[in-house]
C-alpha cells in the first residue's frame, strides 16, 4: 500500500512538472538557440557579421529546412541514441544474469 501512495505523489509531481510551466510562461517565445547565437553575435560585432559556412542540408536544397523536416530529423536522432542506449543496458542486464546463472559469479553475502 505505501508503493501505491508513492506512486501516486510522483505521478502527480510529474504532471504539474508538465503542466504548470504551460500557465506559468504565457506568451514566451522559445527560439532555437541557433537564431538567439546569431542574434547576439550581430549585437556584438555589427551588421558585419557573416556565417562561415551554411549547413549542408541548407545549401543543398537551396534554402531552410520546413520545421516539420527538422522535428522529424531530431526525433529520429533521438531513436537511434535510445535505441543504442538500450542495446547496451540490455546486453550487460543479460551478462549479468548468464554469470549468475553459470555460477561465475558468486553473489557475497555478509
Amino acid at each position: 500500500m505505501n508503493n501505491k501512495k508513492t506512486v501516486i505523489i510522483l505521478l502527480v509531481i510529474v504532471a504539474l512538472i508538465a503542466i504548470v510551466p504551460l500557465f506559468a510562461l504565457k506568451g514566451a517565445e522559445f527560439g532555437g538557440s541557433d537564431d538567439k547565437g546569431g542574434e547576439i553575435i550581430s549585437e556584438i560585432q555589427g551588421q558585419e557579421y557573416e556565417p562561415w559556412f551554411t549547413p549542408v542540408l541548407e545549401s543543398a536544397l537551396g534554402g531552410e529546412l520546413p520545421g516539420e523536416i527538422e522535428s522529424l530529423l531530431f526525433c529520429v536522432q533521438t531513436g537511434i541514441g535510445v535505441g543504442i542506449i538500450a542495446f547496451v543496458m540490455g546486453r550487460y542486464v543479460e551478462r549479468n544474469k548468464w554469470l549468475h546463472q553459470s555460477g561465475k559469479i558468486v553473489e557475497q553475502t555478509e
